[in-house]
């Protein structure tokens, strides 16, 4: 048995096909974990989403922001992108069975000593309260409010995490933190404007894993989000996103022996 954690795909389907292959990936037996945005920007986001949908429990998955974009264009909360290519989704005929599919993948999963999630964690949360904090999303997400919530999501404040927030204010901050964050400042104020390179930093901002101390050190954080950032480990942090859908590569790492495999995008 194996696993692979694997990063962005964003509707690239032919990049995908060709991983599981190079991988010999054997649903029976091994599995992947996947850092969310499975949509958007690239050709064949209904053929991801069926696909990795079909793979049941050999797949565990973590929404990305493009996934959530999707959620609110399909409930019509959202004007779509001009460069969005979601249309087979919302016109395929099992689109009510998808958008269902997806409300209730999470946003953070732990294992062990690996944490999945799309693109990071806030300095001051620990593990266990991410953890705590992205399953309060997932009720809002799949509870009766699902829409209301949607609704009320998007947006870059508050721009920092308090224990005092409450509200739609509360969960949006989780969301953006969990799916959106790159840069913060050491007390955990969230730049989610900046979009370039680690080292192109906005003043008094960092990666939000190099803030010293963070408190989620007691793990190694598998994640992806950051294109810009590419494929990158160090100590505690396995970054997965290099830009397949922009014509770089799709990576995949082999969590028990940390083995990479890449293939085109």
């Amino acid at each position: 048995m194996a696993t692979y954690a694997i990063g962005d795909i964003q509707g690239c389907y032919a990049p995908l096909a060709r991983m599981l292959d190079k991988l010999a990936f054997d649903p029976a037996a091994d599995r992947l974990w996947i850092v969310g945005d499975l949509v958007n920007r690239g050709p064949e986001s209904l053929r991801v989403l069926r696909a990795l949908r079909d793979l049941g429990k050999a797949a565990t998955i973590v929404l990305g922001n493009h996934d959530l974009y999707l959620l609110m264009v399909a409930a019509g909360l959202k004007h779509r992108d001009s460069d969005d290519t979601l249309f087979q989704v919302l016109e395929a005929p099992d689109r009510e069975e998808l958008i269902d599919w997806l409300c209730c993948l999470p946003l953070i999963v732990v294992e062990g000593e690996h944490v999945l999630v799309h693109a990071g964690l806030l300095p001051r949360w620990t593990v266990t309260r991410a953890q705590a904090l992205g399953a309060e999303v997932s009720a809002a997400l799949s509870g009766p409010r699902a829409r209301e919530f949607l609704l009320n999501m998007g947006g870059n404040r508050p721009e920092r995490w308090s224990d005092g927030l409450k509200g739609w204010d509360r969960l949006r901050v989780i969301v953006n933190a969990l799916t959106r964050l790159r840069f913060c400042t050491a007390d955990g104020r969230m730049d989610l404007r900046a979009k370039g390179a680690p080292h192109k930093a906005p003043p008094g901002m960092m990666p939000w894993f190099r803030v010293p101390d963070r408190f989620s050190r007691t793990h190694t954080i598998v994640c992806g989000h950051w294109s810009a950032l590419g494929f990158y480990r160090e100590q505690g942090l396995i970054a997965l996103d290099s830009g397949c859908v922009w014509g770089g590569k799709l990576t995949a790492l082999r969590i028990e022996d940390d083995a990479v495999f890449q293939v085109p995008g």
